[in-house]
């Protein structure tokens, strides 16, 4: 897949593209999640699937540990 961008080039293509983007729950969380740990700069729109899994994962576990003092 050859991608430029954010432009795919190929029939296929897109559609892979579009399976790797964060999806619509995983965008609220984030944004819910980065506004509570107090760090905004962590939510972005164009974050893939992958990307936006680990940073809710990061910020679940910090807000964890802020709430264990």
């Amino acid at each position: 897949m050859q991608v430029h961008g954010k432009r795919v080039h190929g029939k296929h293509d897109a559609r892979v593209f579009l399976s790797e983007q964060m999806t619509r729950a995983q965008g609220l969380k984030l944004k819910r999640l980065s506004q509570e740990a107090y760090q905004p700069a962590q939510f972005a729109r164009d974050l893939s699937f992958t990307e936006a899994a680990q940073r809710i994962q990061a910020l679940e576990a910090e807000i964890a540990l802020a709430n264990s003092f």
